[in-house]
């Protein structure tokens, strides 16, 4: 393998890997939405 070959398959492992660890980190550290209680919401309608 020659040297410019070499150099773009260090580079591109290298980009994959950075991208792959920071979405991770997103998705690991997003706050959850908070959600509608469906239990509350349901008992007025039956009534």
């Amino acid at each position: 393998m020659n040297t410019p070959a070499l150099i773009m398959m260090i580079s591109v492992e290298a980009v994959i890997t950075y991208l792959t660890v920071w979405f991770f980190y997103k998705v690991l550290t997003i706050k959850p939405k908070p959600e509608p209680d469906s239990f509350s919401e349901n008992d007025e309608e039956q009534r």
